[in-house]
């Protein structure tokens, strides 16, 4: 059986997946990685995308 996720767990999902990476360059200390500059930019614009505003994940 195949289950399609909901809006509401691909916005769950990629929240969780845009704090995990915030975290990571957070404690990397990576403030100057392209790679995960560019992964973070493209979740904060899915995100942006689903009306979901990033400001209230920033660290």
């Amino acid at each position: 059986m195949v289950h399609e996720m909901t809006e509401k767990e691909l916005i769950t999902i990629m929240i969780d997946k845009y704090t995990d990476l915030q975290r990571i360059k957070k404690a990397n200390g990576d403030f100057n990685n392209p790679e995960l500059d560019y992964q973070l930019r493209v979740i904060k614009n899915k995100l942006s995308a689903l009306g979901i505003p990033t400001e209230e994940y920033e660290m």
